[in-house]
């Protein structure tokens, strides 16, 4: 999910991130590009540009025809966001969303609102000739953008490697496609530095890791969560559920994790607890190894619930929390 965590708890409270995990269960359709010369896929042809027209079928299976490359871009995803300006195209954006605020440009632009359900008069008001929704969007503001004869394309990936090729895809799609094979080969390379140190960890010795990234849940298999503590070496506790889940305190207990990893700098609205507070106090829960030897650590919470170009910052914060020192400079 790009921004799973778009709705910060410190401002709205965690039940509304449980909401946007619920549309977040809906699994990510194939993304397939087609143009003038022919069908290609995103993210395995090595082209030198996009030809116009193009046609792009996004997440949900919607084709997406751009007749030329875009010139006015509305981003309703901060991890959309992201990868536009990293793609050179912030001269070209023409608003963001209400929770936009990396780079530092993306402050600078006119917000349409939230991720959720943006302000549809405000997207209008752009005139965008593209505009790009992530997973929290709501289904039926989608429909109703693009009933309104406006150019959206949404994206929702669930893994990395999914996560690349949306890269891959929003470069064919505005006509920067040798900026997109760069980053994602700058992010492979990040993935390559991980794997080939934690190759090096024995079965016996890797560490079992518990993951918490809004109160009361977890992750397991089919999530770019999961894959990064696996990347990294470890063993997620949670690995044998599957997508987002709501934690059972118990089984946390008896799996005994030898690191604890939650998003920093959260609060608990019903408690008004900081987020590793909350973990450190349940009962019981002193028992767990990582909370007697102090291994909690707060991840960055933007960059573990955006999957754009900093993703691989995030697989590198996972790699030092789990395994200090082990990716070399």
């Amino acid at each position: 999910m790009n921004e799973r965590l778009t709705v910060r708890m410190r401002r709205n409270g965690w039940k509304t991130v449980v909401l946007l995990l619920m549309a977040a269960a809906l699994a990510a359709c194939g993304a397939s590009v087609s143009g003038g010369d022919g069908g290609e896929t995103a993210g395995v042809h090595a082209g030198r540009g996009t030809d116009f027209p193009i046609t792009v079928v996004d997440a949900t299976g919607t084709e997406v025809t751009l007749q030329a490359a875009p010139q006015r871009i509305v981003s309703t995803s901060p991890s959309e966001t992201e990868i536009l300006f990293a793609l050179g195209l912030g001269d070209r954006i023409a608003a963001v969303s209400d929770y936009d605020n990396y780079p530092a440009e993306a402050l600078e632009k006119p917000k349409i609102g939230g991720t959720w359900d943006p302000n549809e008069e405000a997207i209008l008001a752009m005139e965008p000739d593209l505009v790009i929704g992530g997973i929290s969007m709501k289904p039926e503001i989608a429909e109703r953008l693009r009933s309104l004869g406006l150019v959206l394309y949404k994206a929702n990936p669930g893994t990395l490697e999914e996560a690349l090729d949306t890269i891959l895809q929003i470069g064919v799609l505005t006509g920067t496609r040798d900026a997109a094979e760069e980053l994602v080969g700058a992010m492979r390379e990040d993935f390559r530095r991980v794997t080939e140190a934690a190759a090096a960890i024995p079965e016996d010795g890797k560490v079992k890791v518990y993951l918490e990234f809004a109160p009361g849940w977890t992750v397991g298999k089919g999530e770019y969560l999961d894959e990064m503590i696996r990347l990294a070496g470890g063993v997620n506790i949670a690995g044998d559920t599957e997508g987002w889940t709501m934690i059972n305190e118990e089984r946390v207990i008896a799996q005994n994790p030898d690191v604890i990893l939650y998003a920093a700098d959260l609060i608990d609205m019903e408690t008004g607890k900081p987020f590793d507070e909350l973990i450190r106090n349940r009962p019981g829960w002193d028992s767990i190894t990582a909370i007697r030897e102090n291994r909690l650590y707060g991840l960055s919470e933007d960059l573990i619930s955006r999957t754009g170009p900093r993703i691989t910052d995030a697989l590198l914060q996972v790699a030092e929390a789990l395994y200090p020192g082990m990716i070399k400079p």
